[in-house]
């Protein structure tokens, strides 16, 4: 099962005081959903464990993060793939901008993921709806840690 999201998050801090926090792992981890643990295990590449509820299903995904097509301080990539036992996987990538707008920094991000077994069994609109829980969570939480 695919998908894909787009959304924008207006910030109120300089664009490069976003991107530095947007390429940190401390700040990446308490934003993230039910994150545990977000290790460095290479340049612009992480180790993440990271546990989640969707609808009936909750399960723990263990997963590399990468970080590609750096455009410091306007844009990048953010790849990766989760395995979660019987539940399944998932895996994809979004597209994050920064531009300026308003004296602070418009985010602006696109999201195609994938994910097969009992999570995709659950159906087209539970999915979605969850992912797009996950996404608004972790961006809400990112803009409260720009703000400080």
């Amino acid at each position: 099962m695919a998908m894909v999201m787009t959304g924008e998050q207006q910030l109120a801090a300089p664009r490069e005081k976003v991107w530095a926090m947007l390429n940190d792992p401390a700040v990446l981890k308490s934003c993230i959903p039910g994150c545990e643990t977000l290790d460095v295990i290479g340049e612009n590449e992480f180790q993440a464990v990271a546990t989640n509820k969707i609808g009936p299903v909750k399960a723990r995904f263990k997963g590399k993060v990468r970080l590609t097509d750096m455009n410091p301080p306007t844009s990048y990539r953010i790849s990766g793939e989760g395995h979660g036992g019987v539940a399944g996987f998932a895996k994809g990538g979004a597209t994050v901008s920064l531009s300026d707008k308003d004296g602070g920094t418009l985010l602006t991000y696109t999201v195609e993921a994938q994910i097969g077994g009992k999570l995709a069994q659950l159906g087209q609109r539970l999915v979605n709806g969850a992912a797009k829980k996950l996404a608004d969570d972790f961006f809400t939480r990112f803009a409260q840690a720009v703000k400080g």
